[in-house]
């Protein structure tokens, strides 16, 4: 492909919100470099992909160190788009990457230990080709380390340089406000939580929203459409190419029941109602409270990226759509 030239009103088409109490803004949709971007797709249309989000505003590009496949060939990946598109720009983005999951063989290759979340982030910086990332993650609590040394394991990655700042993602309420605490005490703030959330998977807001809240820490929500659930593709049954059709690790066809086709298609009549697709009026709806900076989206084509960001330039929610959100969720 040519050299890429960046659009010059980028900054234009995208909002930007505060991270908790930091200074950092991220754009309110983030694109996740997950599956998408192994070895499975074409490196010149994952370079599509990540060039039609920068020009559309989109700053912040997550991985982890197991994404691929195989393991991590995302971040390996990203390292070559680095070399060619990205390198002129990096003070530009916010990357970010995790580790909590298993990741090499043998008893120091997943879960929360100091030994583990330093060898794997040093791991991710070579395969990125990047000094430091802007954010490292735990990818998920670990109930046998204890979490003084997961979170001081955070600290000493951001004192030594390897990140700017430090998250969590998947813990519960309790574990998060300890985390918080921890980390404050220890003078590395924590800046932001992942979890999932969307129309169909609102767990967060059991306890967790409220402890982000009152700790003043940022939230970046995965799968907000729902592995695809929430862009209306399985009103019709399942697609050839859809993501159920190619690997049910991500969208298992038994988790598409006719209740939740019922939702989603009355979903889908409010969207049609406002003048947008059903995944924009997702969108929408998972960053309705300011609690939550940032949705997390995947694409497997540049034309999804575009069709997401476009949520921003949707009319606001008004009382009566999120009554009749309320609504279609309890059909």
């Amino acid at each position: 492909m040519t050299e890429y030239v960046p659009a010059q009103d980028r900054y234009e088409k995208m909002r930007y919100r505060r991270c908790g109490r930091s200074g950092l803004l991220l754009p309110v949709i983030s694109l996740g470099l997950w599956h998408n971007f192994g070895n499975l797709t074409p490196f010149e249309t994952q370079q599509a992909i990540l060039r039609t989000a920068f020009d559309r505003g989109i700053t912040h590009f997550d991985l982890a160190n197991n994404y691929g496949p195989p393991y991590g060939e995302v971040e390996r990946n990203f390292g070559r788009h680095m070399d060619a598109d990205w390198h002129t720009h990096r003070n530009e983005l916010v990357i970010s990457t995790k580790a909590g999951y298993d990741m090499w063989p043998g008893p120091y290759g997943d879960h929360g230990s100091r030994k583990y979340l330093i060898a794997s982030l040093d791991e991710s910086l070579k395969r990125m080709r990047l000094s430091y990332v802007d954010i490292f993650y735990h990818h998920r609590p670990d109930p046998d380390t204890p979490l003084e040394e997961t979170m001081g394991a955070l600290d000493y990655i951001v004192r030594s340089g390897r990140a700017l700042y430090v998250g969590i993602s998947n813990y519960g309420p309790e574990e998060t406000k300890r985390a918080a605490r921890m980390l404050r005490e220890m003078g590395t703030p924590l800046l932001i939580h992942q979890p999932s959330y969307s129309m169909l998977n609102r767990w967060i807001e059991n306890g967790l929203t409220e402890v982000l809240r009152e700790e003043k820490v940022g939230c970046i929500a995965f799968a907000p459409l729902q592995n695809g659930l929430l862009t209306g593709k399985y009103l019709s049954g399942i697609p050839a190419d859809s993501r159920a059709a190619r690997d049910a690790r991500y969208l298992r066809p038994d988790a598409i029941t006719e209740e939740k086709m019922r939702k989603v298609a009355a979903l889908k009549k409010i969207a049609d109602r406002r003048g947008q697709t059903l995944a924009q009026l997702a969108l929408q709806w998972a960053l309705r409270d300011g609690v939550v900076t940032s949705a997390l989206i995947g694409a497997s084509k540049p034309q999804q990226v575009t069709e997401n960001a476009a949520a921003v330039q949707g009319p606001d929610l008004t009382e009566e759509d999120l009554a009749a959100i309320e609504a279609a969720l309890a059909e």
